[in-house]
């Protein structure tokens, strides 16, 4: 394009009135001095003041006072923002070169401590924890933030970001209870590994309430042996939502209110498709993964003493998988094996459930509170797969300076296994239950009764071969008068066929009461103790379980409280415990039983001028008639023919509180101990005439010598994780407020293992210690502050932000299961399989 002089002459003109229009509007200025304070008239330094619109801004010092250059001569209005407190708007119209003088002060949006323990004075005397939910939003998660959380706290483990399961001080996945709005929940029956769960079912974008017990708890809940997670859904008051989307799925949430606020109405709706995950597994092949549900709260309020709500639940979640190779290396530095597999076949899982509880309250008084629920749960489960793989495993070099470095030069075995299922499995549980509260004075009164029926149909096929150098293993023993040498019997490495069907029926009632004693030197007491009773038809067993907790609080030393808890906890087996290993059931299975001694304190104190909580709490949990179990990935497989008695001891600790100003973080540490010696178990040691042990065996060898029988004692359960340490940090740029960041770390050290052949005394390996660091970076372009003209669309959005998350930052590959192969000679390797190295997750968030 040409340009002739006039066009030049023409945009010199334009640029020079633009710019001395500019100097003309700044030079039309005035001046703001103003001083931050909060709630207590403290000082407020860094925070985030602006004038709405422009882009000019300023942060108050550490006395809380700033200076902030404004536009004269029209009306403008000055935000001030800082995390945890609410947004302040102020108007202000100012002549050129005025000064102003204007106070502030920020009211906080959450207690000092954000929304955790502080919330409920009335939880420090109990052994309960209250969690923010908006933590559980903002944590960098793949299974949902909820339970990714309660992974952070003491006490708590887990050895998979794939599942949302954990252990509980010593206890396994099934000794967890979880309930949402008053409604217990269920988890698939029949997934053995974390790929295959999907979604969990606390949707973090509904939940208003969080609290967590590790133990110690009253008698209201019952019946599981190791933790408590109580959820409330939220009850809207004015229509909004949320939705978010990622590289691993998406999610959206809305609820309102309708006909004069009687009616209130909450949908959330999750999608996950978590191919990306799954491909970066060391197993490669074509995932095919898919997962979805549908959540829903109504509720309605005839008048001020009758209400009734409803919470429904379906998922359906699949999960097909055509496996094509693998390349796992492992060993010492000394010695570095690989091993390489090659698959034919496919494998495809199907978890349908659909849960639904409808609950009517009623309140004849204010301090009565009376419900009235049914609820029912169904699952429809499928697992079934062929697959065959054909392996090598090889020597790798392992010296740089060799020209085959990283390359295998020597076979060590070579084979084919071929696994096979075809397992389905249903279940119906329905409920009836009642339970009401009665308040007065300084006493608390609890009760409830409940009963279920539960119907199981559960369909068993699987089996596994292997075939080492044209050898099935086992390998046949050779016979050389059988009539047919050519075809020799052929034994399967494992091999299960089982029908089960079973209906049961279960009764439940408990009863509690709570006083506050105000003692002489008005120092406070507070007793709470109940009873909670249980009767199963199956075996026809009563349960009498009494529980009691005593808090103290001196009345000089109001920051500090002490805690002692006690109490009998008895777990019925649901089904999964009644299963042994062919698959058949123990007709004469018991519940299992645990008795939880703890003492806690909970003390405050303040540190660089914010609030803290320090939390100690040692345990130690006597268990009898338990299960043996070993766990596969996340399956667990119980030895149900045997029971043994135990033990769990341990301390944990945690530090919470405001280490970066306005938002909530913390440290956790746990020592953990805890064993089982199964009643019954022993094997013999084998002596020759010398005196030379010549092997070990579950029966007597008539050729030996001399038979020692060995009671094997106490052997560590599969959840004794000596140390547990844990952060859940977050923290935001001083100036720049909507830029925020989050970490999760997690260690743990090496859980207990053996071959899936062997004896449960054998099983005393151990795993490599877990590690892992997830981070997450968040930038929210869209506020409170934030103002757009009436015909723009953003207009109706509150928050939006865009978030870029780091999963496994330090790339650690950590060890989930083992593969078990064995060549013809009867060598065993265990081959690791391992979690998911690095990846990176884009996402976007917005609330309406």
């Amino acid at each position: 394009m040409q340009f002739t002089k006039s066009h030049i002459t023409r945009h010199l003109l334009i640029t020079f009135l633009l710019i001395g229009y500019s100097f003309a509007f700044y030079g039309q200025t005035a001046y703001v001095n103003g001083t931050i304070t909060d709630d207590k008239n403290k000082p407020v330094d860094l925070a985030n003041v602006s004038v709405i619109g422009e882009k000019s801004g300023t942060s108050s010092d550490i006395n809380g006072k700033f200076r902030l250059v404004v536009p004269a001569g029209k009306e403008i209005v000055i935000g001030i923002s800082y995390i945890g407190f609410a947004d302040k708007k102020y108007p202000v119209t100012l002549q050129e070169g005025e000064e102003r003088d204007i106070s502030f002060q920020l009211i906080p949006i959450s207690t000092d401590l954000p929304g955790f323990e502080v919330k409920d004075e009335k939880l420090r005397t109990e052994s309960m924890v209250r969690l923010n939910p908006k933590d559980a939003n903002v944590v960098s998660s793949l299974t949902g933030g909820v339970t990714d959380l309660i992974k952070t706290l003491p006490g708590v483990s887990t050895s998979s970001e794939l599942s949302s399961q954990y252990t509980v001080r010593g206890g396994n996945f099934d000794e967890n209870l979880v309930f949402v709005n008053d409604i217990e929940i269920y988890r698939p029956f029949l997934v053995s590994v974390g790929q295959q769960e999907g979604l969990n079912f606390v949707n973090p974008a509904l939940t208003a309430s969080i609290l967590f017990s590790a133990g110690g708890f009253g008698a209201e809940y019952g019946d599981k042996l190791s933790s408590v997670l109580d959820v409330k859904y939220i009850k809207p008051e004015e229509f909004g939502g949320s939705f978010a989307v990622s590289l691993l799925g998406a999610e959206l949430s809305f609820g309102g209110t309708a006909a004069n606020n009687k009616f209130t109405y909450l949908v959330g709706t999750r999608y996950q498709s978590n191919s990306y995950l799954l491909n970066s597994l060391e197993t490669k092949g074509e995932y095919k993964p898919r997962f979805m549900d549908v959540q829903s709260q109504f509720t309605y309020q005839f008048n001020d003493k009758w209400d009734v709500s409803f919470l429904g639940y379906y998922s359906n979640n699949k999960y097909k998988v055509i496996p094509s190779d693998r390349e796992t290396d492992f060993g010492t530095i000394q010695e570095v094996l690989r091993f390489k597999v090659y698959f034919d076949g496919n494998e495809t899982d199907g978890y349908e459930m659909l849960q639904g509880g409808l609950t009517l309250g009623y309140k004849p008084r204010k301090n009565v509170d009376l419900k009235f629920i049914v609820s029912a749960f169904t699952t429809q489960e499928s697992e079934t797969y062929d697959i065959q793989g054909q392996y090598w495993l090889g020597l790798v070099e392992n010296d740089p300076g060799s020209d085959e470095y990283g390359e295998v030069v020597q076979q060590q075995g070579v084979g084919t296994y071929l696994e096979h299922a075809r397992n389905y499995f249903l279940s119906n549980v329905y409920t009836f239950e009642h339970k009401g509260m009665i308040s007065y004075d300084s006493r608390f009164l609890k009760w409830g009764v409940q009963y279920s029926h539960q119907y199981v149909d559960d369909e068993l096929k699987e089996w596994i071969m292997i075939d080492s150098a044209g050898y099935s293993i086992p390998n046949p023993i050779d016979d050389p008068g059988t009539t047919d040498p050519d075809n020799p019997s052929l034994d399967l490495r494992y091999h299960v066929k089982a029908q089960n069907t079973l209906q049961t029926n279960r009764l439940a009632a408990y009863g509690s009461h709570q006083w506050n004693i105000s003692l002489k030197n008005n120092d406070l007491l507070t007793i709470a103790g109940g009873v909670r009773i249980n009767y199963w038809d199956y075996n026809s067993q009563f349960l009498f379980a009494p529980r009691i907790n005593f808090s103290y609080k001196p009345y000089k030393k109001q920051n500090l409280v002490f805690r002692l808890a006690t109490g009998v906890y008895y777990q019925p087996p649901f089904y999964r415990e009644m299963r042994n290993m062919d698959g058949s059931l123990n007709e004469d299975i018991k519940a299992q039983q645990s008795i939880h001694f703890i003492l806690g304190s909970d003390y405050r104190f303040q540190a660089w001028n914010r609030p803290f909580i320090f939390t100690t709490e040692l345990y130690y949990k006597y268990l009898d008639n338990i299960i043996p179990y070993q766990i596969d990935n996340v399956r667990i497989r119980y030895y149900a023919d045997q029971t043994a008695r135990g033990y769990a001891a341990g301390v944990d600790f945690k530090v919470y509180g405001e280490f970066v100003k306005g938002v909530d973080s913390w440290l956790s540490l746990s020592f953990l101990k805890t064993a089982e010696d199964i009643y019954g178990d022993y094997y013999y040691d084998y002596y020759d005439a010398d005196g030379v042990k010549t092997g070990t065996g579950p029966e007597m060898d008539p050729d030996a010598t001399e038979n020692v029988k060995v009671d094997p004692g106490f052997i560590p359960r599969p959840s004794d994780r000596r140390v547990n340490f844990t952060i859940f940090f977050q923290d935001y740029i001083p100036k720049l407020p909507f830029i925020k960041m989050h970490l999760r770390l997690l260690y743990g050290t090496g859980l207990p293992f053996g071959a899936p052949d062997s004896e449960r005394y054998q099983q005393t390996l151990r795993m490599p210690d877990y590690r892992r660091v997830d981070i997450g970076f968040s930038y929210q372009f869209i506020h409170e502050g934030t103002e757009f003209g009436p015909k723009n669309p953003m207009k109706h959005f509150k928050n939006m932000s865009i978030s870029l998350e780091v999963f496994n930052l330090l790339q650690t590959y950590n060890t989930i299961s083992y593969i078990w192969i064995k060549d013809a000679e009867n060598r065993q390797f265990a081959v690791p399989n391992y979690l998911t190295p690095r990846l990176l997750n884009i996402k976007l968030t917005a609330d309406f």
